[in-house]
């Protein structure tokens, strides 16, 4: 072949010379610029403090910078790192130094590849080091901090991660090839490309060489003594040989075996040691291979055979058919009163911290750093102690940060839960409204989907917080007169009014004190449950509310009984096969809707019914979860003889308002703090975990009248939901035969107080045993049968027979023989 060569004269060889000198040149220039750069970066990120403030100084030689190239280094850094793309400099440097060794001909990065790459980092490092430090520090530059708080306040924190991670995604799928299919297909090319080993013995390949010579080359240099023969057909067809040491000889007709024969021996080579691969032969890969998966048999019995025609026949069971036209009231029924943006007050936020500061300074306790965190009411103060500061110390001076600050309501939370800080909740001066309209308008609210919604307000830092009753389970509530209880209840009432259909939820409202419930007797017809011979839905009369309370236990036992014949657990599984059409109505199944019991002062019942109305309140917090009752219960004053440990223990969720004393708060909470409330929806809510200060909604009276006439003018049921019934030995003023065999069991113990005190007053019977008025009156007619009392006597105390207590236990002792 002609080789076609150029020879290099001595002119051209001369032009050579002069242009690969300024080549030179540029390319150690570039690199000495990475350097710099690359260098002054890392000084100016150890000293960035103060190489900024003396960017600007660069003739004042009254300055020393502390930056390893002097000013210079302080002008590159403070322009590319803080004014610019922040630790994203580095890369400008090493594309620097990338295009010097382009000039100097030195390939060691493909060109394109890595500017692509370095302008991807560029771009989103600042981003991405801007949402880690939120600006802080010169990490990301003005470029990522500006960028990241734009993207930050038009899509939110959680938005602007996942941008980030889904640009960081995307980048790593396009560069190394991340798709299933070539996933797939590089682990098939590895498995198809990898050789196993022969036991013993190591493969050896020889690949793209000639038929014959390259085989029998390859051979004889393993093996000169033996002999290769193959056809030429068979090698034709060889793209790949794969030769081991492992031969077999050619047997003689007699068998002998290889040992015994001298060489030269002709030989062939086992298909185990010589593996010829024909291009025509199709692979494992190209077969067409068929899958057929079994179809599963379903075994449909023949209840679910029904329910699906009737489903496909009549579309699921609309348990709002019956009030389809029913409108939820509207966002204009409740008051905008405006003015709830929360105001900073610089002054008196750095008033306080002076304050507290100095003041735990007085007592040496040191502290390294303090945030305020603004809410509607209060104010949270976090500090973090010195070393070796007690938590203990600070919380001691909650009175004297109190008095310091001339503010009702400090409160310590030491240590506060999560974080490694203490609080200080300090009143504002000037606190914000938290209306009602603005919580339930929120889309925290209005895209929720509990069970049963109950937004109660906004958080120290103003979020809306909401809870679902139907996990709670159940919702004990305390606070003195005129803290804002009763608006509490409205408020939660509201929530579910605002969102359950009359079908799904129905209330049981129980008001002693006859005008804090009245307002919702308009809505009878939609939501209220009451007793079949009950006149008014709401009770007021206290003795009636024994009635409903063991009528809503044998409703929660009928609901068992027709979970435990649907086999569902709880009341959502139970209505969605009632949905379906699974259930018979025939069988007495039916909706069930959720029942919420509301008591607005526990109180007064425990004072006039007593141990009748704990048993079942009990017996229903124990129980009734599962099959959708769920209790409110409020009292003005949490004493242990009202809210008594069977009630507590049955009761997790806990609202407190401001109470009296610090006794009552521990009644309530289990621990202080409600007696430093400031009033006026100021609250704690305790979870079973954790308690936490919230600003109560508020809503208004006319604002709750409004919504009842916007519910009770709409089409409802022809009357209140009924419970069961439930008959109860009412007590007569016909007294029988006294049989002892049939007394009660606090017989004795009656008969003692009243000849002890000789008056033989029911209402005396109430109070010293704690009973409610039918259970005394009967123990009242069986005393008066027995002798020990006389007979009715009007509005008087009835008369004691029965002079002294010698002579009674006289006359229980023949009762009993």
């Amino acid at each position: 072949m002609e080789k076609n060569t150029k020879k290099n004269t001595p002119k051209t060889v001369e032009q050579n010379k002069i242009l690969s000198k300024p080549r030179i040149f540029f390319g150690i220039l570039f690199l000495v610029i990475a350097v710099v750069g690359i260098l002054s970066f890392i000084s100016y990120l150890m000293n960035w403090k103060a190489d900024q403030s003396q960017a600007g100084t660069m003739l004042d030689k009254t300055i020393k910078s502390s930056n390893i190239f002097g000013k210079i280094g302080d002008w590159l850094g403070n322009i590319f790192i803080f004014e610019s793309i922040g630790i994203a400099a580095f890369l400008v440097a090493f594309l620097f130094f990338v295009f010097g060794l382009m000039i100097l001909k030195k390939n060691y990065f493909k060109p394109w590849k890595t500017i692509g790459h370095s302008l991807f980092f560029i771009c989103w490092l600042p981003i991405f080091m801007g949402a880690i430090t939120q600006g802080e520090g010169v990490l990301s530059g003005v470029y990522g901090f500006q960028i990241m708080d734009f993207l930050n306040s038009v899509i939110g924190s959680a938005g602007l991660w996942m941008v980030i991670l889904v640009s960081i995604g995307l980048y790593f799928i396009l560069e190394f090839n991340l798709r299933p299919s070539s996933i797939k297909s590089k682990l098939s090319d590895l498995n198809d490309n990898t050789i196993g080993r022969v036991k013993g013995m190591m493969p050896r390949s020889a690949e793209n060489f000639e038929a014959d010579e390259g085989l029998e080359e390859l051979a004889k240099s393993e093996h000169p003594n033996i002999k290769v023969t193959a056809t030429n057909s068979t090698l034709e067809r060889t793209k790949e040989v794969i030769l081991t040491n492992e031969i077999e000889a050619i047997k003689t007709p007699n068998q002998t075996s290889f040992e015994q024969q001298d060489l030269p021996t002709a030989v062939t080579l086992k298909p185990t040691s010589l593996t010829i691969e024909n291009p025509n032969t199709p692979k494992v890969d190209d077969i067409d291979f068929k899958v057929e998966v079994a179809k599963t048999i379903d075994i449909i019995d023949e209840s679910d055979r029904k329910s699906q025609e009737l489903v496909e026949k009549h579309g699921y069971y609309d348990h709002k058919l019956e009030l389809a036209t029913f409108q939820m009231p509207t966002i204009d029924l409740l008051r905008d009163y405006g003015n709830e943006e929360i105001s900073i007050n610089k002054e008196e936020l750095e008033e306080n911290k002076n304050k507290i500061v100095g003041l735990l300074k007085n007592f040496n306790v040191g502290i390294s750093e303090i945030k305020a965190t603004i809410g509607p009411t209060v104010t949270l103060y976090e500090i973090v102690p010195e070393a070796g500061i007690r938590v203990a110390s600070i919380k001691k001076l909650q009175d004297d940060i109190a008095l310091n600050l001339s503010a009702l309501g400090i409160r310590i939370i030491a240590p506060m839960p999560g974080k490694g800080t203490i609080g200080i909740e300090v009143p504002r001066k000037n606190p914000s409204m938290v209306s009602m309209r603005s919580v339930i308008a929120s889309q925290k609210f209005q895209n929720s989907d509990m069970d049963l919604p109950v937004v109660f307000g906004k958080t120290i830092s103003n979020e809306i917080f909401m809870a679902d009753l139907a996990k709670m389970p159940h919702l004990l509530m305390a606070g003195a007169t005129g803290q804002g209880k009763s608006v509490g209840i409205n408020a939660i009432l509201t929530s579910l009014l605002y969102k359950k259909h009359p079908s799904e939820l129905k209330f049981v409202m129980v008001d002693p004190k006859k005008v804090e419930l009245s307002l919702y007797s308009k809505i009878e017809r939609h939501y209220l449950a009451k007793l079949p011979d009950g006149e008014d839905a709401i009770i007021t009369d206290t003795h009636k509310v024994i009635n409903t309370l063991n009528s809503l236990c044998i409703e929660m036992d009928q609901r068992y009984d027709l979970l435990k014949n649907a086999f569902c657990k709880n009341i959502k599984e139970y209505n969605k096969k009632f949905s379906e059409r699974k259930l018979n109505p025939e069988n007495g199944h039916r909706y069930l809707p959720y029942i919420v019991l509301v008591v607005d002062e526990f109180a007064d019942l425990i004072m006039t019914a007593g141990k009748e109305v704990e048993l079942p309140i009990a017996r229903l917090a124990q129980l009734a979860r599962a099959v959708g009752i769920h209790l409110i219960v409020a009292t003005q004053r949490p004493s242990v003889n009202v809210i008594t440990g069977m009630i507590k223990a049955n009761f997790p969720a806990r609202a407190a308002f401001r109470v009296i004393s610090s006794v009552d708060s521990r009644t309530i909470l289990d621990s202080p703090g409600a007696d430093q409330l400031i009033g006026k929806g100021d609250m704690l809510y305790f979870n079973g975990n954790e308690i936490m200060r919230l600003q109560c909604a508020f809503v208004d009276t006319p604002e709750v009248e409004k919504i009842a006439e916007f519910i009770g003018e709409q089409k409802g049921y022809a009357s209140a939901f009924m419970l069961p019934e439930y008959s109860a030995e009412e007590s007569t003023s016909t007294v029988g035969a006294f049989d002892p065999n049939e007394k009660d069991a606090l017989f004795e113990d009656a008969a003692r107080i009243l000849v002890s005190t000789q008056q033989g007053s029911t209402s005396m019977l109430q109070r010293q045993l704690k009973l409610g008025y039918n259970r005394a009156g009967r123990i009242m007619d069986q005393l008066e049968a027995s002798g020990v009392v006389g007979g009715f006597n009007g509005a008087k105390a009835r008369e004691v027979l029965i002079s002294d207590l010698n002579s009674l236990e006289q006359f229980l002792e023949e009762l009993r023989k």
